[in-house]
């Protein structure tokens, strides 16, 4: 598994814009094979930066997507809104700790 987090930079004015699209497009996004997870965070002190955090069972499920006709349909009209180019990295996750468990020995799925 993977994930890959997108920072994204709007415009002040296209704010509401983006957030318009990402409703309209997030279930198909979440819906393409080997997606597994699709959030969407927005900076608490800047009010035009957001990020997404997907999980992806595979690098090759998120280069499927990142080719895929959603894809070529949803990141043009995002990327006209930015105010700044998006940053994104794709990450294994090392480690991973709740509240509830910290302390305890660590299952694989903790």
């Amino acid at each position: 598994m993977i994930v890959r987090l997108v920072k994204m930079n709007f415009r002040p004015e296209e704010v509401g814009r983006f957030q318009e699209l990402f409703e309209g497009w997030r279930h198909r996004i979440i819906a393409f094979p080997g997606c597994r997870k699709l959030e969407l965070l927005h900076d608490t002190l800047e009010p035009g930066i957001f990020f997404t955090r997907s999980e992806w069972d595979s690098p090759e499920d998120l280069e499927a997507y990142r080719t895929s006709s959603t894809f070529a349909d949803v990141w043009p009209e995002v990327r006209s809104l930015f105010a700044a180019r998006a940053e994104a990295w794709t990450l294994h996750r090392e480690h991973r700790m709740n509240a509830v468990n910290a302390g305890k020995p660590a299952s694989p799925d903790t």
